[in-house]
């Protein structure tokens, strides 16, 4: 019997597994070594070497050999995968020497080397648990946390020495504090020099941060699990630099700036990224490693906030400065003090630089994302065909990767090579449109059955967005729409659209949000009129759900509070229900600070508490609203939801709350994750009287 989409969609983690992924290229161009299961439907990753030239793969660890069938992880583990939203198991991550001849990696919390040349792949001595192995440039030793505490092995001898050690319980070395993992991108917590000799460490001292506990309801044998979480208006973890040698001699690295976004060490020198609590000044300095002096580089500023982008600062081999700052209404490739790409091409990341080329992402429209190469003074695209592109680049070779609507899956290719990607078949085909509706030309995917005969009557609508800012669903990709085709083939016209705040639009577009995130609400509301007019007699506007999860969430619980003449049932997953209650660096970039006064207007708290008589809208108490929450969540915990139940529930305002016990914010458990389609299914079929 076939599987159904929604067990396979579970099954699959979303069609992700089998899909080849962390590329790095040889320094000669000659290898490529990248991370891919087995097949579609193998959690365990294994990692994988391709020969340029012939076109061979080769696969050089598999977990299952090393016996690591059953993982078991330690918990600043689990905290790292779940804050870079990896669902996967076996080799998740792996770091290589400067030539890419060994891999260093963690499995069950032991560490391994993987001689990439030879095949052999050994367990060496560690002291503890591993957390995020990183060999030296020079291939001689690997470093690791443990512990809290930073090691150093010697790969020769197996002497480890501990070079930094935790002075309390709440410090740690090495590591990534929550909001860098979560909210800047930067989930490592140190760097080699770049002739192996010493380190710059970060030291998180977590003592200011709010404690936080999370309970496990359905057992109440067990402790809850203390949380240190930096809600917005609170503390922050306090994080140092420092410069410590192999033999733990120390050099603080000061900087003034709350936030270090990023580091990067190599042969033109040391240098790092901070960031002002309020976001709206960055700083790019220079470090001298033996005294630790700093030196002001760059500072861009802006009245709203500074943007992160990653893949910066980089260097071309002469030493010229390679960033990514916003002028004259775009994001823009600066190469030492001149803007190289027109305002009109938003560049989104720095993807590697090989000699004295800079490989970039960027986008002309905003649906796509291309890449592109910046060399003696000229851009030049490296692809043209509509899709959603990435890529690396070393030695001459660049490898791309690309999914497209016309396409199935991603497709990797490395010159002539391809890399094969072992992923399911969804068995569905979306159909997507894409187009620009309502009066601000929003981007929007409109997916109809494929059994809809246009203007044949009106479908039940399903607005299925994520809506906030700093990501995308609107994308010129496949895989983005499945479970949104899956919807439609239940018998729902859907629509995906991206407002005010969402990439690929310029500064301005994304600058809207500032301050309001119930615009978000505004723009779907447009969308939808829009496709209604694109798409005469195809939607049933007196028939209109939303759903969505996270920022989603927060949206589809919005619409059925503020807007019940336009939605007329919502399936909230994991919402934000009080901004105060979310973290620091998310919540004030957009909102500012607690103090400042932005947050009443985008809470829902406020609305249900508000009774109808204030309102003056009796329908605000009939509009169905499910509300699902995972009550392991350590992003957004599972209170606000609690809360906002409690308030609708003391202002007489009927709603449905779907607790998951052991569920984190990534739903990765794949009974449940299959379940939950078929429950909102059922929820949404019984609130729109579809049949």
């Amino acid at each position: 019997m076939t599987e159904s989409f929604p067990r396979l969609h579970a099954r699959t983690r979303r069609f992700t597994l089998g899909v080849p992924r962390n590329f790095t290229i040889s320094p000669d161009g000659g290898r490529v070594t990248f991370l891919r299961t087995r097949s579609g439907t193998d959690p365990v990753t294994c990692l994988w070497e391709l020969d340029v030239a012939s076109g061979a793969e080769r696969l050089v660890v598999d977990p299952l050999a090393l016996g690591a069938a059953d993982e078991d992880l330690p918990p600043e583990e689990r905290a790292r995968r779940e804050r870079s939203r990896e669902s996967a198991g076996g080799v998740v991550a792996y770091a290589t020497d400067r030539e890419v001849r060994q891999a260093v990696f963690a499995l069950s919390g032991d560490l391994y080397l993987a001689g990439l040349a030879s095949g052999e792949v050994r367990r060496l001595p560690a002291a503890g648990p591993v957390i995020d192995p990183r060999l030296d440039p020079t291939g001689a030793r690997v470093a690791y946390v443990t512990g809290g505490a930073l090691h150093v092995l010697e790969i020769a001898t197996g002497a480890d020495t501990p070079i930094a050690e935790p002075e309390s319980e709440l410090v740690t070395y090495g590591l990534a504090e929550f909001i860098a993992a979560e909210e800047m991108e930067r989930m490592r917590g140190y760097w080699w020099s770049p002739s192996g000799d010493r380190l710059l460490v970060s030291r998180v001292d977590e003592s200011p941060v709010s404690l936080w506990h999370i309970a496990d309801p359905a057992n109440p044998d067990r402790q809850p699990v203390p949380q240190r979480y930096p809600a917005a208006g609170t503390a922050n973890a306090e994080v140092t630099l420092h410069v410590i040698g192999l033999d733990g001699a120390r050099t603080a690295v000061p900087f003034e700036q709350e936030y270090l976004v990023t580091a990067a060490w190599d042969a033109h020198g040391l240098a790092i990224v901070t960031l002002s609590r309020d976001q709206r000044t960055m700083r790019l300095l220079s470090a001298d490693p033996d005294t630790g002096e700093t030196t002001l580089l760059r500072e861009d500023t802006d009245p709203a906030w500074v943007d992160i982008v990653t893949g910066v600062p980089a260097r071309l081999s002469d030493g010229t400065l390679v960033w990514v700052a916003d002028a004259d209404g775009g994001h823009r490739l600066v190469v030492g003090d001149e803007p190289v790409t027109p305002p009109s091409l938003q560049v989104r990341a720095v993807l590697d630089v090989d000699g004295d080329t800079v490989l970039f992402q960027a986008s002309g429209e905003p649906t796509e994302i291309h890449l592109w190469t910046y060399a003696a003074g000229t851009i030049s695209a490296v692809t043209t065909e509509p899709g959603v592109h990435s890529g690396r680049r070393a030695g001459g070779v660049t490898l791309v990767a690309r999914q497209s609507l016309d396409t199935e899956g991603t497709t990797v290719s490395v010159g002539a090579v391809s890399i094969r990607s072992l992923a399911e078949r969804p068995g569905l085909e979306p159909r997507v449109s894409l187009v620009r509706a309502g009066s601000r030309e929003l981007s929007t995917a409109v997916l109809l059955p494929s059994w809809h005969v246009p203007g044949s009557g009106p479908l039940p609508v399903l607005m299925d967005p994520y809506g906030g800012p700093h990501a995308q669903r609107v994308l010129s990709a496949r895989r983005m729409f499945l479970e949104s085709q899956w919807w439609a083939e239940q018998g729902f016209a859907v629509v995906v659209a991206d407002g005010r705040g969402t990439p690929g639009r310029g500064p301005a577009f994304e600058r809207e949000m500032l301050h309001d995130f119930t615009i978000s609400l505004q723009d779907q509301v447009d969308a939808l009129q829009g496709v209604a007019a694109l798409h005469p007699g195809d939607l049933d506007l007196s028939r209109v759900a939303i759903r969505g999860w996270s920022f989603g969430g927060y949206l589809a619980a919005l619409a059925v509070l503020r807007r019940p003449d336009v939605f007329h049932a919502a399936v909230a997953g994991a919402p934000v229900t009080d901004w105060r209650l979310y973290d620091t660096c998310y919540t004030e970039r957009y909102l500012g600070h607690p103090d400042e006064g932005h947050y009443e207007r985008s809470s829902l708290l406020a609305d249900a508490e508000k009774g109808d008589a204030e309102k003056g809208d009796a329908e605000k108490l009939e509009r169905p609203l499910l509300l699902i929450h995972g009550l392991a969540d350590d992003n957004v915990v599972a209170a606000h939801t609690l809360r906002l139940s409690s308030a609708l529930l003391a202002a007489g305002r009927p709603h449905t709350v779907l607790p998951l016990s052991g569920v984190t914010h990534m739903t990765p458990q794949e009974v449940v994750a299959e379940n939950l389609l078929l429950l909102q299914l059922d929820f949404l079929r019984k609130s729109l009287n579809v049949s």
